[in-house]
């Protein structure tokens, strides 16, 4: 899907990210209902943490779940997310405490759409990734059965933390496939457009930028290779992740630009998949964590 340079599709958040929480953290009866239907395609689903006012910042969260009697009455509001129009179900990060320390007061809810109270705003106008659905997601007196919290009440953020790091590298692997595609369009196109009397490949410059590309490029693959052979072993560390998400989705910027710049007037024409991909790839250095904060968390480790 990256490589193909489709920014438009949801499937690895579905698949990948909203799937695992709950195959490592739900009930065995949650686990049955919800991976089936998933599986199926019968129900896409998201996963709402973005707040306005609270991205990067988890522990800030403002929308609430109080408990009354057997259910949670859950309100607030999310942004920036990714199904949100077409989700079906969204596990919502909610504040279900008040002690000093934050991140103890953070609960992870299962929430079905068809809920009374649950309502959604117009997909949001991006700069690119037209095709996804991102949205807010608003919460007014939402109730839903305390079968519905996932894992543990107070141990939303342990759970994020821990499933953060996979989503980061997610990130860094549709990076790293839209980095080599890129190249490869580039690459397809300076050898059919000639300048001059010849192609644009033939020159210097061009050659040279291509080397510096390709080698970038591959030494993102290896250290990726790496990270995934450590999350494969179960040992990714969170700096580690940080890192690939924070290196490869700058190279990607990078090298999508430079290509850009290769192909001329026609990469800035929409109908070029390199102008696509220079307006799509800006928001992987801002979602699953900023690179600021990446940075921050692999400080944390020295």
């Amino acid at each position: 899907q990256a490589y193909a340079m489709d920014s438009s599709t949801g499937f690895s958040l579905h698949s990948d990210i909203v799937a695992n929480y709950i195959n490592n953290f739900g009930s065995e009866a949650q686990k049955h209902y919800w991976l089936t239907r998933m599986a199926s395609g019968e129900t896409v689903t998201a996963i709402a943490m973005t707040e306005t006012g609270t991205g990067s910042d988890l522990q800030a969260v403002r929308t609430t779940a109080v408990l009354d009697g057997d259910d949670y009455i859950i309100n607030g509001s999310k942004i920036f997310i990714t199904n949100g129009y077409l989700c079906d179900m969204a596990i919502v990060v909610c504040k279900t405490g008040d002690s000093e320390k934050g991140s103890a007061n953070l609960s992870l809810i299962i929430v079905e759409a068809d809920r009374m109270g649950f309502s959604k705003g117009k997909p949001l106008n991006k700069i690119g990734m037209k095709g996804q659905d991102t949205c807010e997601l608003f919460f007014d007196h939402v109730r839903v059965p305390k079968e519905n919290l996932l894992g543990m009440e107070g141990m939303g953020f342990m759970m994020l933390m821990k499933e953060l790091a996979w989503e980061r590298m997610l990130v860094a692997i549709i990076c790293q496939a839209g980095a080599e595609a890129a190249l490869a369009h580039t690459v397809q196109y300076t050898k059919e457009r000639k300048a001059f009397g010849k192609t644009v490949s033939s020159f210097k410059n061009t050659r040279f930028k291509l080397a510096e590309l390709r080698t970038e490029i591959d030494f993102c693959r290896a250290y990726l290779d790496r990270c995934m052979q450590l999350q494969l072993e179960e040992n990714l560390g969170i700096d580690a992740a940080a890192a690939a998400k924070y290196k490869i989705s700058e190279m990607f910027s990078k090298v999508v630009d430079e290509c850009l710049q290769l192909h001329g007037g026609y990469g800035y024409m929409l109908e070029y998949p390199i102008a696509r991909a220079y307006l799509d790839n800006r928001a992987n250095r801002i979602y699953a964590g900023t690179n600021e904060i990446m940075k921050e968390l692999i400080s944390r480790s020295l």
